[in-house]
């Protein structure tokens, strides 16, 4: 019964650990300074450059997925916007 108790302990004790280092890998992420905003407007940066292009996924998405306007607005119809 004592081993199962100290595999468990060091199953517990590595979860947490891991878990620990996995979030603190997310901990030094930067915001961008506002003198760099100005080259995320740029046109190159946009995802919906080709009007033509972006109007035909859209229509291939709505027909797969049986509903107009979808790309619009979010939410998936259980009224939780």
């Amino acid at each position: 019964m004592k081993r199962t108790s100290t595999i468990w302990r060091s199953v517990t004790i590595a979860s947490v650990l891991a878990v620990i280092l996995a979030s603190s890998g997310c901990s030094h992420l930067s915001s961008v300074a506002a003198w760099e905003k100005g080259y995320l407007a740029n046109a190159e940066m946009r995802f919906d450059q080709d009007k033509l292009g972006m109007k035909n996924a859209d229509h291939i998405y709505t027909s797969k997925e049986a509903a107009s306007g979808s790309g619009s607005v979010g939410g998936g119809g259980c009224g939780c916007n």
